[in-house]
């Protein structure tokens, strides 16, 4: 198993409350609202839609990977594309994705500094009914702390979300 592969189980693990081995619109909504990512529900429910092979409106850990690997594609593309300076145009889309990450980061950052602690995260995953024992948390720290300082800045969260 990959990094990342392992990675986007713990993702998935997170997105799945009731532990029932699939995510639904609602559980996809809970963790965006929660995070401050507000996402119309029809936009919820194609999305979920779109990832589930069954078109049961679950998805299952083979799906998420699935769709999440298409959606890094896609993402990559983009960058090469953005990295052509003759398509450099500002996208309003953007910036909407863009206020919505920093109002996430807020919610984690508690005291304002710019950094995320590990006792910052773990709060603020209580907060959003994602409780997260020991194992998960060094999991979740592994997986954000590029730079292993001990916290999360903002390009690091940025980067763990998209």
């Amino acid at each position: 198993m990959s990094k990342d592969d392992k990675y986007l189980r713990t993702a998935f693990d997170l997105l799945d409350r009731n532990r029932d081995g699939r995510v639904t619109a609602n559980e996809l909504q809970f963790m965006l609202k929660n995070l401050g990512i507000n996402v119309r529900d029809e936009i919820i429910h194609d999305l979920i839609r779109e990832a589930s092979h069954s078109g049961n409106g679950l998805i299952n850990e083979a799906e998420f990977l699935q769709w999440v690997g298409r959606i890094q594609a896609l993402r990559d593309e983009q960058q090469q594309h953005d990295d052509n300076p003759s398509n450099s145009k500002p996208l309003d889309e953007a910036d909407d994705v863009t206020e919505d990450l920093i109002a996430a980061f807020r919610v984690f950052d508690r005291d304002g500094n710019g950094f995320i602690t590990r006792d910052e995260l773990q709060t603020a995953m209580e907060m959003i009914g994602e409780p997260l024992n020991e194992q998960q948390l060094e999991q979740l720290l592994a997986i954000a702390d590029l730079d292993q300082d001990g916290r999360i800045n903002y390009e690091e969260f940025t980067r763990l979300l998209l």
